[in-house]
Parts: structure tokens; C-alpha cells; sequence
């Protein structure tokens, strides 16, 4: 019984590290979105740039206490060919934007209240970030959040903008 439990657990960490490896070697889906300020973002126009997704709600704690980490790293790397946007999965965006008025952001926030982009993504629980190459192909994907992980993220960016 123990041995067939291990067995199981093996196989299912393999199946879930593939699906995340062939997924992290695909180019991202590309996509256009309003962003907080009212502009429309189009993820194809930032080639030659590192890009962050970090998919939020308004409801999620741990989303809330990473974002002003994501923030700073967004103000320390941007000059280095970072770029980071918030993707708010709220169904109304009034939910979101009480957020941000408590949290001050300088990051572009972009709205996705009806979950394409989360599919399109394949979004899994809250937080969900993806990191994108300059090529525009996935390279990392984290999902959840917990205190130190913003370091993590810094070497992925590192990594990424020296490429």
C-alpha cells in the first residue's frame, strides 16, 4: 500500500511538472485588455521586454500583501526592460478598484472580467503570475504567494533581461 502510494504521488508531480513545462515553452497567448488608466494593452507590443502577469483578485488576501513588493520590483527593474501588469479577474471591476485606492500602485492594472484571459492562461487559484522572455515565450509560471517568493521573481527577471 505504501509503495503504490508513492508511486501514485510520483506520477502525479511528473504530470504536473510536465503540463508546466510544456506549457512554459509555448509563446504566450496574445491579448489585448483595458488597463486602469483606460488605455488598451496588447501583450504583442511588448516584445524586447521581460513580462510579468500577475493574475489578482480583489477578495485574495495573499494577492493583496504581494503587491506592493510587486510594485517595488516594477520600479527597481523597469529600466532594465521590465515590465509588470496586473491582470484583475474580478467580475466587477468596482471591486478591484476599491483595492487599489487602498493599495497604491504604480504598475499598469488590466481588467479581465469575464476570465478569457484566466482560460486563455490557464489560470489556477489566485495569485497566478507568468513570466514572459523578450521572444514573447512563457518561462516561468508561480502560482500562489508566499512572503519571499518576491525573490524568486527577481531572479527570473535577472535571468531574463541579461538574456
Amino acid at each position: 500500500m505504501s509503495m503504490f502510494s508513492s508511486v501514485k504521488k510520483l506520477a502525479v508531480a511528473v504530470l504536473v511538472f510536465c503540463s508546466t513545462a510544456a506549457f512554459a515553452a509555448d509563446m504566450a497567448p496574445d491579448f489585448t485588455l483595458k488597463s486602469s488608466t483606460g488605455e488598451n494593452i496588447r501583450l504583442a507590443e511588448q516584445r524586447g521586454q521581460v513580462v510579468m502577469l500577475n493574475f489578482w483578485a480583489s477578495w485574495c488576501g495573499p494577492c493583496r500583501e504581494e503587491m506592493p513588493l510587486l510594485d517595488a520590483m516594477s520600479k527597481k527593474y523597469g529600466p532594465m526592460g521590465f515590465t509588470l501588469y496586473g491582470i484583475n479577474v474580478d467580475a466587477d471591476t468596482a471591486d478591484a478598484k476599491k483595492v487599489l485606492e487602498k493599495i497604491k500602485v504604480t504598475y499598469p492594472v488590466l481588467f479581465d472580467p469575464e476570465s478569457k484571459l484566466s482560460e486563455l492562461y490557464k489560470v489556477e487559484g489566485m495569485p497566478f503570475s507568468v513570466v514572459i522572455d523578450k521572444k514573447g515565450q512563457v518561462r516561468y509560471i508561480h502560482k500562489g504567494y508566499s512572503l519571499g517568493d518576491e525573490k524568486k521573481y527577481a531572479k527570473y527577471i535577472m535571468e531574463l533581461v541579461s538574456e
